[in-house]
């Protein structure tokens, strides 16, 4: 049987290439997405769709692996042009009121929020499904099965495609180009323990394509889904050297960019590939991400 046609759709997020994807897939009443991007990255979806032949009235399905806003803002936007969205249950409240999400990110980005990430609208009820693990997706004759992926985050979900696997944020960060991957580690549901797990989990299905959202498709599953493992139980050791001194969140973040500083030298990372895991990671919303999992998970009051 043929495979299907899977299109990686560049969203150029602030003016840079491979930072964040969505992935489009064809059928007979449409297409199907995997991620809607943010807001912000409406024009360039549309472009892109335009290339393809499509435009945004032709998504029937949009699979989001997780609601943080590079993921799912675009969600409510599309959800009014007619897409149904699927989303973790846990993710599911904050697409239909999507105010607390919004108030939260605003904390962190300030005046910030509208340039990078548009507009977050809610999703109506009607347009939106929640995943049950392990039960499959029937879009036509495409068969698409969840899978509910804790570590990221608590509502986090990837989609086995065929022999593709589409890894959201659980499957780290990889911009093409190079044999070199981070993990993304945002505050507020960080766990090692429950990430190592997962990727345990995704390693049994044994697909051989591997796509996550930063950056592409790879065909190296294998590799990829044990160097993550291994980057997990490297950052978990450096926290524990750098955390019994208690230092400041400041001092925190400046040391994990410096020591990621010093992986992209050793990986001779090019400037534009630098940029681009900068703005699909950011180090310092890494740092705040391992500092309240220490606090919550490996030292609770």
């Amino acid at each position: 049987m043929a495979k299907s046609r899977i299109v990686t759709l560049d969203l150029n997020f602030q003016g840079m290439k491979n930072s964040i994807a969505t992935y489009m897939i064809p059928h007979d009443g449409g297409v199907v997405l995997v991620e809607s991007g943010p807001g912000s990255t409406l024009p360039a979806l549309q472009a892109a769709l335009a290339q393809e032949g499509y435009s945004t009235r032709d998504i029937t399905h949009v699979l989001l692996t997780h609601i943080h806003l590079d993921h799912a803002g675009a969600a409510g936007w599309l959800s009014r042009q007619g897409a149904q969205i699927f989303v973790h249950p846990n993710g599911a409240p904050h697409l239909l009121n999507p105010e607390k999400l919004i108030a939260s990110a605003t904390r962190i980005y300030g005046d910030q929020m509208q340039t990078l990430w548009g507009e977050f609208l809610p999703v109506p009820a009607d347009k939106l499904t929640t995943t049950t693990d392990a039960e499959e997706i029937m879009v036509g004759s495409l068969r698409i099965l969840p899978l509910h992926t804790p570590g990221h985050a608590e509502h986090h979900c990837c989609y086995l495609f065929e022999d593709v696997c589409f890894t959201g944020d659980v499957g780290g960060v990889r911009i093409p180009g190079y044999k070199y991957m981070r993990a993304p580690m945002v505050p507020p549901e960080l766990h090692f323990s429950k990430w190592r797990e997962t990727l345990t989990r995704l390693q049994s299905f044994k697909f051989p394509r591997i796509a996550p959202t930063h950056f592409g498709i790879f065909d190296d599953a294998e590799w990829h889904l044990n160097e993550l493992q291994k980057i997990l139980a490297e950052t978990e050791k450096w926290l524990e050297e750098v955390m019994p001194n208690d230092p400041p969140v400041d001092i925190l973040r400046a040391r994990y960019e410096a020591w990621m500083e010093s992986q992209s030298y050793a990986q001779h990372l090019s400037e534009d590939t630098i940029r681009a895991y900068t703005l699909a990671n950011p180090l310092g919303m890494g740092a705040d991400g391992m500092l309240r999992y220490w606090k919550k998970v490996r030292q609770p009051s």
